[in-house]
């Protein structure tokens, strides 16, 4: 028996390793029986250490999953599902186009699972979406900011020179009010363009910059609000505006500070990735800034909006700090992305330390 499973795997083995497809085979107790190369990566457990397993350890926080693994015994449908999201722990999350059926050939009844990781596909569309979405919109900001700003300069030119031919104070007080809202709204068209000048690139420290940013806040917050703080301290310093960044951070900071009100907690988090493709473009090394909070998230109506300009929640709010931080983070080559869901809301900043890249892919 022990030999003619030896044989089994063996030949298994030899079909599937080298594969990039994942491949598992379970038997009718749910048990793992063999998973190839692909797998064992993927799901990051050894053949050696899971085999006779069963797949819910493999899988703790996928019991539908399983579940659903379970019905294709009992009727012997298969099943395709794609983007399936399985946790493989806290911190780890993969995305995979899933397929289960039985192996028909198998006389006892296994169960052929194949898994394919989209994750990066999924992420580098994702990215290509948000780089399109930001170009598109600075070029419809810059149309209407054009539009927008020779009327307004003449309606307040106008009420100027009307003011100054009246004699009576108190009609003045309506001039004053047609300049003052004038003022603003020239204040909201510069805010949505943001800064217009060209970077002002000198080598810095990212963990700088989130320290001013740090200092400007926590005269701001309310007691119950902790902000606290999680660096990879070997992270080189790199070529950057440090006012363009702070900028940036501070926007994203001050953002998830009105998330969480009164109460709650903010992580400031760097780390470095390697081999990191940014749209289209890879990097060798690349600065990831999380800015944590454990607020109520960002309403699913809102989700795929939130970087546009004018975008905003809040009655008070002008829509315009998360566009701008996209924007200025664009212009160092990097990107900003949001991940969010009650309880917890992720905003990533990705910063190539260098600016050479390899071929696009």
């Amino acid at each position: 028996m022990i030999g003619q499973m030896v044989k089994k795997e063996a030949e298994l083995s030899q079909i599937t390793d080298n594969l990039s497809t994942s491949v598992l085979v379970l038997n009718q107790s749910l048990l793992i029986e063999y998973m190839n190369s692909a797998a064992e990566a993927l799901l990051a457990a050894s053949l050696r250490q899971s085999q006779g397993q069963p797949i819910k350890e493999l899988l703790p926080a996928e019991p539908a999953f399983i579940e659903k693994i379970r019905q294709v015994l009992n009727d012997g449908q298969g099943f395709t599902q794609h983007e399936l999201s399985l946790i493989l722990t806290e911190d780890k999350k993969i995305t995979v186009d899933c397929t289960v059926n039985i192996d028909d050939s198998n006389p006892d009844t296994c169960l052929l699972i194949e898994m394919k990781q989209v994750d990066r596909h999924l992420r580098i569309s994702r990215e290509e979406r948000l780089l399109a979405q930001n170009v598109a919109t600075r070029a419809l900001v810059r149309g209407f900011a054009h539009e927008v700003k020779n009327p307004l300069g003449g309606l307040r030119g106008a009420a100027q020179l009307l003011e100054a031919e009246l004699a009576n104070d108190d009609l003045k007080e309506y001039t004053q009010i047609i300049i003052g809202e004038a003022d603003r709204l020239q204040s909201l068209v510069d805010g949505m363009l943001g800064p217009n000048s060209l970077p002002n690139v000198t080598k810095i420290n990212i963990h700088e910059v989130i320290e001013r940013v740090r200092s400007l806040v926590l005269a701001e917050v309310p007691e119950g609000v902790r902000i606290i703080r999680n660096y990879d301290v070997s992270i080189p310093e790199f070529m950057a505006d440090k006012d363009q960044l702070i900028q940036s951070v501070l926007n994203i900071v001050r953002n998830a500070i009105q998330a969480i009100q009164e109460q709650g907690t903010i992580e400031l988090k760097t780390r470095i990735e390697r081999q990191l493709t940014i749209g289209n473009t890879r990097h060798r090394h690349v600065m990831r800034l999380d800015i944590t909070d454990d607020g109520v998230g960002i309403p699913e109506e809102m989700q795929q909006r939130i970087f546009y300009p004018m975008v905003t929640s809040r009655a008070e709010g002008t829509g315009v700090g998360l566009s701008i931080a996209q924007s200025l983070v664009n212009r160092h080559g990097g990107l900003i992305e949001c991940s969010t869901q009650f309880g917890k809301t992720c905003f990533t900043i990705l910063l190539p330390i260098e600016m050479e890249t390899s071929s696009n892919e």
